[in-house]
């Protein structure tokens, strides 16, 4: 079903309207399947009950009203289905108007492996806008070994984590915005150790330090030797260069986020999602909450904040009013600051990253889509130094 056949969709829901490109979906009944027990499903599959083509928003609280507004929209700005070119890292220039992101390292359609590294691409966020989003490579020197994860630094600089490739380490890496676009390692190592294959970082608001994820989808996905570290969370005073654990004890630990004080800590844990040993549903897909220590900035008091109903959570952004986004097996899942399920924008397909370009705005990473959002949420300028 198009956009254009969703809005006949709109009806009223208590005392919301539901708006274009959307659907309200009863969870009450779905508690008990009975005659409905067809939409029986496996982890790896939909929950999309009215059959509908996506992409639209799925609608599970009323909560979901505010964020989307009167005229929320989703629409595809530029595709590729033979390269997944738009997998994560995504930093917002606001200056430039210009998104960058990476593609796959070293997963389906990514083109990349032990011998080749992945790409770094950007948009002009105003040709977006018009229907034109040309992709331009940009030409990191010296290149960058196989990026994944990005965020805002100083100066409006992006800051790159990479998962190194082969006996290349993985590294933390400030880039130049401007030509020549010169990239300056600033870690690449713990006390003489490689990391795995590092994976997501973003900045505290408050101290500034830089925190990041390691794991080891670069081993399970072939294009980095066997890990010599267990799978832990990261802080590095970027004054002192002083490099330390925050937290252990994941399965695959892989987003990052912190609330808007910093108070709190999110990681993503992606254990089902087992790399070349195949899937295993009975393994994490879970978000998980933790409060930061105001002195040591520990991560501590672990709990679950949500478990993810289809794929695995990935790349967490959260918005003004600390609802939390990652990207799934299913697009986008929307939660409350109380861990409350809002809704979902639902692509069918698997979403790494998602981002706020701007107040009601927000590109979502499909792997060989990009699709760009408009809404009523607000962005939080969490990674934007100040």
């Amino acid at each position: 079903m198009s956009a254009f056949a969703l809005l006949a969709l709109s009806t009223t829901c208590a005392a919301w309207t539901i708006p274009p490109q959307s659907v309200y979906i009863d969870q009450t009944q779905y508690n008990v399947l009975g005659t409905n027990s067809s939409l029986f499903r496996a982890s790896t599959g939909y929950f999309n009950p009215q059959n509908l083509t996506p992409p639209f928003f799925q609608i599970f609280d009323e909560g979901f009203f505010t964020i989307l507004g009167d005229s929320p929209s989703i629409r595809l700005i530029t595709e590729n289905d033979s390269y997944a070119f738009a997998h994560e890292a995504p930093v917002y220039l606001p200056e430039k108007n210009e998104l960058w992101f990476s593609s796959n390292d070293g997963g389906p359609l990514g083109m990349s492996d032990w011998y080749t590294d992945n790409k770094i691409w950007k948009i002009n966020l105003d040709e977006a806008e018009a229907g034109n989003a040309t992709l331009y490579e940009v030409p990191i020197t010296p290149p960058l070994e196989m990026t994944n994860g990005g965020t805002l630094y100083a100066n409006g600089q992006p800051l790159f984590i990479q998962s190194g490739r082969a006996e290349l380490p993985p590294t933390l890496a400030i880039v130049n915005p401007s030509p020549p676009y010169n990239s300056t390692v600033i870690l690449d190592n713990f006390y003489g150790r490689q990391f795995n294959s590092l994976n997501d970082v973003k900045i505290h608001p408050v101290s500034k330090a830089i925190f990041f994820t390691d794991v080891t989808y670069g081993w399970l996905n072939h294009f980095r030797p066997m890990p010599l570290l267990p799978n832990q969370v990261y802080r590095l005073d970027p004054i002192s260069g002083a490099v330390r654990v925050v937290a252990d004890g994941f399965d695959r630990c892989n987003g990052i986020a912190f609330s808007i004080d910093g108070s709190l800590a999110y990681i993503a844990d992606t254990g089902a999602s087992g790399g070349f040993l195949g899937n295993n549903a009975t393994e994490t897909a879970t978000l998980y909450e933790f409060d930061v220590d105001p002195t040591t900035q520990r991560f501590l008091n672990r709990r679950i904040f949500a478990y993810i109903d289809t794929g695995v959570p990935d790349g967490i952004q959260l918005d003004a009013c600390g609802n939390v986004y990652t990207g799934t097996g299913d697009g986008v899942q929307i939660w409350s600051a109380a861990g409350v399920l809002l809704g979902k924008i639902f692509t069918a397909s698997t979403v790494a990253e998602m981002i706020f370009v701007g107040n009601g705005r927000m590109v979502v990473l499909d792997e060989t889509k990009l699709y760009l959002v408009h809404f009523a949420a607000q962005e939080h300028s969490l990674d934007y130094w100040s």
